[in-house]
């Protein structure tokens, strides 16, 4: 069983935590190109982590978005206290703010199932799992990603779970937005996910109260471990490859 190292990074910035991605996810990529000239006897070991985070607000715009979907300009972006990215996930624009568990799987996949499609619904069944517990039905949405409600009604269909990710060679990196006590006013300066004609919504909306957010991490990391079938090992931020953690 793949073993998963866990890290709760609290709040950090989203540049400090994409900087961090990337060292991981380069580390994974050069073991790999290393492995290919070594017997397999003597092959490294590619360590799996889950990253734990909650952003100050900021927008990321994935690769094939349309930066139009940014309704904001950079003195209106300052106003709001947000700051924006272009980065090279898939998908399109999203936000990230306080009270939004994001959740960045560093898996390879060669050691649980090559298969992308898989590893996508995966993720949204551990949401739907975690929203389950709170008496929330999540559901998948047909044509989109992510985790929606009410999604069987395309005039009450609303998203609570954004999705994106890449993958190179296996290797996974960004991940999810699980909206728990987030800010919702936050999404109206955006077109969310390029979609312009469907709402979002927290946990926080659908209840009428306050969740916790280390409860919804109690949740999530055992439908994560039981959906990918590895076993999940807490450890601390400092043993991470990053002077700012």
């Amino acid at each position: 069983m793949p073993e998963v190292a866990v890290y709760d990074l609290g709040r950090m910035d989203y540049q400090s935590c994409w900087d961090l991605q990337e060292r991981l996810f380069a580390a994974k990529l050069q073991l790999k190109t290393e492995n290919r000239n070594l017997p397999p006897e003597n092959q490294h070991t590619i360590a799996h982590q889950l990253l734990l985070v909650e952003h100050p607000h900021v927008y990321t715009l994935g690769k094939s978005g349309k930066p139009e979907n940014l309704l904001l300009n950079e003195e209106q972006l300052q106003e709001v206290e947000a700051t924006y990215y272009r980065i090279n996930r898939g998908g399109d624009i999203t936000y990230h703010g306080p009270g939004q568990l994001v959740v960045y799987p560093m898996l390879d996949l060669e050691q649980l199932r090559t298969d992308i499609h898989w590893y996508m619904r995966s993720l949204e069944e551990v949401v739907i799992q975690t929203l389950a517990h709170w008496g929330i039905q999540g559901q998948r949405y047909q044509g989109y990603t992510g985790v929606w409600l009410d999604a069987a009604d395309d005039s009450k269909a609303r998203k609570i779970c954004a999705m994106g990710v890449r993958t190179s060679r296996w290797v996974t990196m960004h991940g999810i937005a699980l909206n728990v006590n987030a800010d919702l006013k936050y999404f109206k300066h955006i077109v969310p996910c390029g979609i312009d004609d469907k709402a979002v919504a927290s946990m926080q909306q659908e209840l009428q109260q306050t969740v916790a957010m280390n409860e919804v991490k109690e949740q999530f990391l055992p439908a994560f471990a039981q959906i990918f079938g590895c076993a999940l090992r807490w450890d601390v931020a400092s043993s991470l490859p990053s002077t700012s953690v």
